[in-house]
């Protein structure tokens, strides 16, 4: 059987041979639940992406054209651009925190769309581009760190917070960013690893699709004499693994678990535990307001919701910025003492709980949104204004650390030990 003919689930490394292009289906793997990545689906034609990715790059370059807000109280009117947020907390010395926002609100989306049409526009004229591998590469690099719904989230809480405030004007920039957020959705559900396979296609001119077979019993690639690549999901066979060999198709390093993959995700987790604690004892704004000043915590801002009647509001930010840090790091604690100890203890419910710290991790940076668009709303000189403090920096290195952690974490470590998989119904 051809190596092409297989394809490894990414989470717990169960080999299985390809099944045909699906019709509005996804695969699911028979052992841990996750989906299969890298598998084509035949309802999201390349035109269909194209279009979708066209119509982002338009939308964006308005958003940040335009301002996102603008406050108008006593006469005197103050707006924002998503440019103009990033340069008043560049300007209020909060270097890392301004390129935190610029990072996931601007550099990295932008670099997936320009980079997602480089290579899908030739690849539907029937062409490989040049540099495909590395393009690929960074567009599977930056997307988990583009976070336009967060950001839109924290608009619409900035929005809740600003109305007892001053009048709150919408700009032309926030029904772009609405736009935009629905069109990133449609935009996600475009596999990186697909582009692998059509770029297969095209140099092959369009080869047949892969026979169906029935797939292969809960075995792992470890246990095969295979090797799957973390990258592109090429399946090489053993005897081409070695210490410094690299995947025929995308050239990136072949290893069967990711390198020292507990002592990062440790040291990582450490230092994000240790700044949790300053995160929410110290203040993340300063307000100050005609001679008088005023700081902010994290837990400050959550009681001011409450106590102004908008408790919605409240459990939305009490939930992204208390509930889901805890949650990661205990968590990510929990699957790191596990596999170094090399536990079989719940696999499948270990598995769910990696996705769901996978999913939930770029919530935590609403707080971060909400305080740089806030900066950047209120400046009304001597009447009143809001700076960035120090709680914000730590918080943000929370998120970023636990980010990281949760990348660097390599999930078959939760299946090295199982002997008996569990079964799940075939989806």
């Amino acid at each position: 059987m051809k190596h092409r003919d297989l394809i490894a689930c990414h989470e717990c490394d169960v080999l299985f041979r390809k099944p045909p292009r699906l019709r509005g289906l996804v695969a699911h793997c028979s052992s841990c639940g996750a989906n299969i990545k890298g598998v084509r689906h035949a309802g999201l034609t390349l035109e269909r992406v194209c279009a979708v990715t066209v119509a982002s790059l338009v939308t964006y370059l308005i958003a940040l054209a335009f301002p996102v807000l603008a406050l108008e109280t006593n006469g005197i009117t103050s707006h924002a651009t998503l440019f103009e947020a990033v340069q008043a907390l560049w300007q209020d010395h909060m270097h890392i925190v301004a390129a935190m926002v610029f990072c996931t609100t601007i550099l990295f989306p932008l670099l997936e769309l320009v980079a997602l049409l480089y290579l899908l526009l030739p690849l539907r004229a029937g062409r490989v581009p040049r540099a495909f591998d590395a393009v690929l590469r960074l567009v599977q690099f930056v997307r988990p760190w583009g976070m336009t719904e967060v950001f839109m989230l924290g608009v619409l809480i900035t929005i809740m917070k600003m109305v007892s405030l001053a009048r709150v004007i919408p700009e032309t920039s926030l029904f772009a960013f609405g736009a935009l957020t629905l069109m990133f959705c449609v935009i996600a559900a475009c596999d990186p690893r697909m582009l692998w396979e059509l770029r297969d296609e095209v140099m092959n001119r369009g080869g047949a699709e892969p026979t169906v077979h029935p797939a292969t019993a809960n075995v792992s690639v470890i246990h095969t004499g295979f090797v799957a690549c973390h990258c592109c999901g090429l399946v090489h066979s053993r005897s081409a693994h070695a210490s410094d060999a690299r995947c025929a198709r995308c050239r990136s390093p072949l290893h069967e678990l990711r390198p020292e993959s507990i002592t990062r995700t440790f040291g990582l987790l450490l230092a994000a535990a240790l700044l949790y604690i300053p995160a929410n004892l110290l203040p993340i704004m300063h307000t100050s307001s005609l001679g008088r000043t005023e700081d902010d915590t994290i837990l400050g801002g959550i009681a001011y919701f409450w106590r102004s009647g908008d408790w919605p509001l409240a459990v939305i930010v009490f939930v992204a910025s208390v509930m889901v840090p805890m949650l990661k790091l205990a968590i990510l604690t929990l699957q790191t003492v596990t596999a170094h100890r090399g536990s079989d203890w719940r696999p499948l419910e270990r598995a769910k709980l990696y996705r769901m710290v996978e999913r939930i991790g770029r919530w935590s940076m609403l707080d971060i949104f909400v305080v740089s668009l806030t900066v950047a709303l209120v400046r009304f000189g001597s009447l009143a204004q809001i700076t960035a403090g120090p709680g914000a920096l730590a918080f943000g290195s929370v998120v970023v650390l636990t980010m990281l952690a949760s990348n660097a974490f390599d999930p078959r470590l939760i299946w090295k030990n199982v002997r008996c998989r569990p079964a799940r119904a075939p989806a």
